[in-house]
């Protein structure tokens, strides 16, 4: 029982702490794109001890695009969405076999220790998921804000009123803003977890198979057929 209790201890510290570096690794890159949202404003970069720079010349925005690019790939890529990808099968896994417990018996589902520790595992995991959702989504957010280039735009059409000798320079650069606009809304994507999570065949059929568990769950507590 000590060889036993000792084995889980240390593998449910390794997996813990896999996701720990995961949860690091995403705050990580939610700092650089906030850094990298403010490259383009005088006073937060002044307040964050960053460059600064306007996307007034077609060469600061080719550097600016590169900057993202290379931001957005910087860091661990593979390994943590390997961690990501195993902590949400965990969780299926998990769910899975409490819907199939409480389809057996119900009414003793938590008389059993190892139940109990079945949910305690869900809800870690589940926490785990939405934090890390969390910071992928605002992350995305920081990378798609559209309304620095719009800025720009408008910042570039004032320009072209003062100074009306620059106005085919400036209307180049404000073409450049324009297509890059585009390029940005085409490329970018909502935030998904990575890994299994984004197989369409995969999703579709984890998503009837978690749907159907949990309609027999609710379908058996409530006492009459639902479908979820």
């Amino acid at each position: 029982s000590a060889i036993n209790f000792l084995e889980r201890l240390c593998l449910t510290w390794m997996f813990f702490f896999m996701m720990c570096v995961a949860e690091r690794t995403y705050k990580q890159r939610f700092l650089f794109a906030k850094l990298f949202s403010h490259i383009t404003s005088a006073r937060k970069a002044r307040k964050y001890e960053i460059p600064h720079f306007r996307l007034k010349k077609v060469e600061n925005i080719k550097i600016w695009l590169s900057l993202r690019s290379y931001l957005k790939r910087r860091g661990p890529q593979r390994s943590v969405d390997v961690v990501v990808s195993s902590i949400f099968l965990l969780a299926l896994s998990i769910a899975f076999i409490c819907c199939a417990q409480v389809l057996k018996g119900h009414k003793t589902f938590l008389n059993a220790a190892h139940n109990w520790e079945f949910l305690i595992w869900e809800a870690a995991l589940l926490l785990f998921l939405l934090r890390l959702a969390s910071l992928g989504s605002e992350t995305n957010k920081k990378y798609s804000n559209i309304s620095i280039l719009l800025t720009e735009q408008i910042n570039l059409y004032l320009k072209m009123e003062k100074k009306p000798n620059k106005k085919e320079q400036l209307s180049l650069v404000n073409s450049v803003l324009k297509l890059s606009t585009k390029l940005l809304k085409e490329l970018d994507t909502p935030f998904r977890l990575y890994g299994l999570t984004m197989n369409p065949l995969i999703y579709n059929i984890t998503r009837v198979v978690i749907l159907s568990a949990v309609s027999g769950v609710i379908s058996d507590l409530l006492g009459f057929n639902i479908r979820v």
